[in-house]
């Protein structure tokens, strides 16, 4: 069974990734559309800025880590969320070029995906409690 902690841990994270998701999407929308920027590029860019605003908030709020190494956790985190750049970035390719959804439904159901794997890997071993 699933307990309290993880649960309020995943609530949390999904709070963050929330807003995560503004910055993610503002800055991809602004890139895409307004700088006319390649839709992987502006895409990429948008991830990167999320996932560094989402580190800083998940560290203080979400896991409360007193880890000293922040570089190496934060490394940690970035790796994972590099990862998860790439499945984003292919989830994205295969449902909006292959299936030709919508760019952004596309992106939706990457984020959803992405939600899912960088919480499990961070829970595990970023923020594990050693």
């Amino acid at each position: 069974m699933i307990d309290k902690i993880f649960i309020l841990k995943f609530l949390k994270f999904c709070v963050v990734g929330f807003s995560g998701m503004i910055v993610d999407f503002g800055v991809t929308w602004i890139l895409k559309e307004k700088m006319k920027l390649n839709r992987y590029i502006a895409n990429s860019c948008g991830f990167v800025l999320a996932a560094s605003s989402n580190y800083m908030l998940n560290r203080i709020w979400t896991f409360e880590s007193r880890n000293p190494e922040i570089a190496t956790e934060y490394l940690s985190f970035f790796i994972i969320s590099l990862i998860g750049l790439g499945l984003n970035n292919l989830i994205l390719w295969l449902f909006s070029d292959k299936l030709k959804l919508n760019f952004y439904l596309s992106k939706v159901l990457a984020t959803g995906v992405v939600t899912l794997w960088n919480f499990g890997m961070n829970f595990l071993f970023t923020f594990a409690v050693k």
